[in-house]
């Protein structure tokens, strides 16, 4: 039976070998030298690329090597000119776990953009790694306020600490915030000497003595799902579902969706939206102007005559009232 190691080693043996086999000399800065029996670079190459010794090297390929360590792969990486996920895949095999990525402040795509708007009843933003609000839907502004992501609330861990309006939002607030810490302070591990991030940790614990008492403690945790009862001043409480999905790539940015547990909820985020929606001109469900009907228009004079369900300007289904 082959043992889990040797498997490793044999599929790194052959990543590499595949790897080396699609550079040419030329795109690795090296001299053509001519022709060549086999495509790709030569084991030497490589070695002197990645500025380690060609008899290592060849064991490495061979299976024959102890663990490697990360910078050495790290080396590698660049040597085969290998891409962010090439990279990672690289780590897994070798040491069976991945490097963490640096984190690549990127825009918005225009797709997740399109998605928020695309939940028109479900609270919905984007975060990064630091908690920075980076976009959110209409629902999630008719929910949180039309300030939501400016001011205390441009980083969902500030507003719950400093935002007193959303800390009695929070009907479970200690768990929700102590939640958060833990998440923050799990995020600052993986990006310790990250400016923004620390510039949220440190304020907090100038400010907030929770915080502090919390952070002190070493709470950590990540929780991707869970149920929050909140309290809203025009709908009264609401119990909703929360979910995180990560985008796969090197921004570490995080889609977080609030959907309604009951029957209840969800009349109350209709509400909300239909209150928002008549008061200003703004993403999610609006209401149209009235259209002059032709006075032969048939069923505009019938008992009974429903309303008609119309896309508004920007695409998204809007009501049309019956004249």
């Amino acid at each position: 039976m082959v043992d889990r190691r040797t498997g490793q080693n044999e599929e790194l043996g052959r990543f590499l070998r595949a790897m080396r086999a699609r550079l040419r000399p030329e795109e690795a800065g090296l001299p053509d030298g001519g022709r060549r029996r086999t495509p790709g670079l030569r084991r030497q190459e490589v070695a002197q690329l990645a500025a380690v010794s060609v008899e290592w090297y060849v064991r490495l390929e061979q299976g024959r090597t102890s663990e490697p360590g990360t910078a050495v792969l790290d080396a590698l990486a660049r040597a085969l000119r290998l891409s962010p996920a090439e990279r990672r895949h690289l780590h897994v095999i070798a040491r069976g776990e991945a490097p963490v990525p640096r984190p690549v402040s990127l825009p918005v795509n225009d797709s997740l953009r399109v998605l928020l708007d695309g939940m028109p009843l479900l609270p919905a933003y984007l975060v990064d790694f630091r908690f920075d609000v980076l976009a959110h839907n209409g629902a999630a502004a008719a929910l949180f306020g039309e300030d939501f992501g400016t001011g205390e609330t441009d980083n969902t861990a500030r507003m719950l600490f400093l935002s007193p309006r959303v800390r009695r939002m929070q009907r479970e607030w200690a768990r929700v915030a102590r939640e958060t810490v833990g998440n923050l302070r799990a995020h600052l591990a993986h990006h310790p000497d990250d400016p923004r991030l620390l510039e949220v940790v440190g304020e907090l614990r100038a400010t907030d003595a929770e915080f502090t008492r919390w952070w002190d403690d070493h709470t950590i945790g990540q929780r991707a799902h869970g149920t929050k009862r909140i309290s809203h001043p025009s709908v009264g409480e609401l119990t909703v579902h929360y979910d995180t999905l990560a985008a796969l790539d090197e921004a570490a940015q995080r889609l977080i969706v609030l959907t309604p547990a009951d029957t209840a909820a969800e009349n109350c985020l209709r509400t909300l939206m239909a209150d928002r929606a008549g008061s200003l001109a703004g993403p999610g469900l609006r209401p149209l102007p009235t259209h002059s009907r032709p006075p032969d228009a048939p069923g505009a004079d019938e008992p009974g005559h429903r309303p008609v369900p119309r896309p508004a300007s920007d695409g998204r289904a809007a009501l049309e009232s019956p004249p």
